[in-house]
């Protein structure tokens, strides 16, 4: 867990391309409105509204790719920034971005696709159907087995959380590699950390077992697979799994980028691919939600029927992990929805599951969940998508020198990553290790708030009133001891 640095503003107008959709006043004059209404999470001065150019440039985001779904229909589609700065390449409608996480929300339904044909059961063993690798149970797993519905709605009580990826032209591990965590992988080994079935637990590594478990099956590579069966009768044919995409114009293929215009090798390359190896844009991902919710209305059945539809859909377990999306209810409005990130990329889509609304935004710079709430606030403010508008109004509450000095200190988030706290005159910074210091604000009793990036901290004393720990809230709750 990191925190995101603050940026410094830098003033450039970033070019753009209008997708081929046909456009009439009233859909331009929602583009300009989108563009002109980018909302920050945290205000403290009354409502304030930002140019996405500006946000852009604040931020120092290379390039952003957007669509929007309107009634089962993409609306409009377009793209911001460079998808290639050194080489002046714009980002298009056409351009592919890496969806990092993402990947899982097909990657579930080219398993069900598999268990709708009856090859596979979603509650049986995997190790029914694994055939180059079997899982090695322990005495963790404690005599429980795991399904392929554990496996896509994380449940599965599993190891690994993510992938960094490889730099291209290192050499890939093979499938059964990256499980056993032996070189050249750079994770470590897919193994039980509990009994299957007993809560929610995040595991990319639970997806590669799924990703292997479609090859033993079908005999045929991944990325074919997908794109057979998944990709293609869906519309998605601009995207693909295949590490990097073959027969795609090298302008097409997003560069990554830190927001320290450092370029992350171009990209990086992830065997793992049903857990992080899509490459594909939102035009692309709006069909996929798009038809995601006509196969739950029973009105299209592409893929998925609307029987394991709506099983895919259903939480299992846990309230809010489905298989492969995650089910959110906003203010009353139930969207399926999955984020991702990639090193250098990050995508967040959503979309309802009545009214056939949503919205698909794809960023190729790191710290892009830095403006991602921004823009998923101004689209859901234009087109009044129920819940997804979240900023909230803050009020600064000032605080003497004496009170602010009670919270200064050092709080250990993790081991060797420190956070500081400490004050100058009236006004108190918090600052992490290798990071640039952010000032936070007092709102009243032990909570303050950062502006750039989002944060929220709450000090936690003991019975005697020393402060010992804090709780930072940032995509989560992190806690930290206070250790000096």
């Amino acid at each position: 867990m990191r925190l995101l640095t603050l940026i410094l503003i830098s003033a450039f107008l970033f070019p753009f391309t209008i997708n081929g959709f046909a456009q009439d006043a009233t859909i331009k004059e929602k583009i300009q409105q989108v563009e002109n209404g980018l909302v920050p999470s945290m205000q403290t001065e009354g409502p304030t509204s930002y140019n996405i150019n500006e946000r852009m440039a604040f931020y120092h985001i290379k390039g952003i790719s957007i669509a929007v779904v309107h009634n089962y229909k993409i609306e409009w589609a377009k793209g911001y920034g460079w998808a290639n700065e050194e080489k002046k390449l714009a980002v298009t409608t056409a351009t592919l971005f890496q969806a990092g996480s993402v990947s899982k929300s097909l990657n579930s339904i080219g398993v069900l696709k598999l268990v709708q044909q009856k090859k596979i059961d979603l509650y049986a063993d995997i190790n029914t159907y694994l055939k180059s690798w079997k899982f090695p149970y322990d005495s963790l797993s404690k005599g429980k087995k795991i399904t392929v519905a554990n496996l896509l709605s994380h449940t599965a009580g599993l190891t690994v959380h993510g992938f960094g990826g490889y730099q291209i032209g290192k050499q890939l591990p093979t499938i059964p590699q990256i499980l056993d965590g032996m070189k050249p992988a750079n994770s470590p080994a897919v193994r039980s950390m509990y009994q299957p079935g007993y809560k929610y637990e995040y595991s990319g590594g639970g997806t590669i077992i799924s990703q292997l478990i479609v090859m033993d099956v079908t005999g045929q590579q991944y990325d074919k697979y997908m794109f057979d069966n998944v990709l293609k009768p869906m519309g998605m044919t601009n995207s693909s799994y295949q590490q990097p995409p073959a027969g795609k114009e090298p302008q097409i293929l997003s560069t990554a980028y830190y927001p320290n215009d450092e370029v992350i090798g171009k990209y990086h390359v992830y065997p793992e691919q049903a857990a992080a190896g899509l490459w594909t844009n939102p035009t692309d991902l709006a069909k996929y939600v798009i038809e995601t919710q006509l196969a739950l209305q029973g009105k299209s059945h592409k893929v998925l029927d609307q029987e394991t539809t709506k099983i895919r859909l259903t939480p299992y377990v846990d309230k809010s992990a489905a298989l492969g999306v995650f089910i959110d209810n906003l203010d009353g409005t139930k969207y399926f929805q999955h984020s991702g990130v990639d090193e250098g990329f990050i995508t967040q889509y959503y979309g309802s599951l009545e009214d056939g609304n949503g919205l698909v935004v794809m960023i190729n710079t790191s710290n892009g969940n830095s403006i991602m709430p921004e823009i998923i606030n101004s689209i859901a403010k234009v087109y009044g998508f129920k819940g997804l508008y979240r900023s909230k109004l803050y009020k600064i509450m000032p605080l003497t020198d004496d009170v602010l000095q009670t919270y200064t200190g050092q709080y250990e988030l993790d081991p060797g990553f420190i956070l500081t706290v400490f004050r100058e005159g009236h006004r108190i910074f918090g600052q992490a290790t290798g990071q640039s210091r952010i000032e936070i604000f007092p709102e009243g009793g032990n909570k303050f708030f950062a502006k750039e990036p989002n944060i929220e901290v709450e000090f936690v004393k003991n019975d005697k009133g020393d402060v010992v720990r804090l709780l930072l809230n940032q995509g989560g709750t992190h806690g930290a001891k206070k250790i000096k």
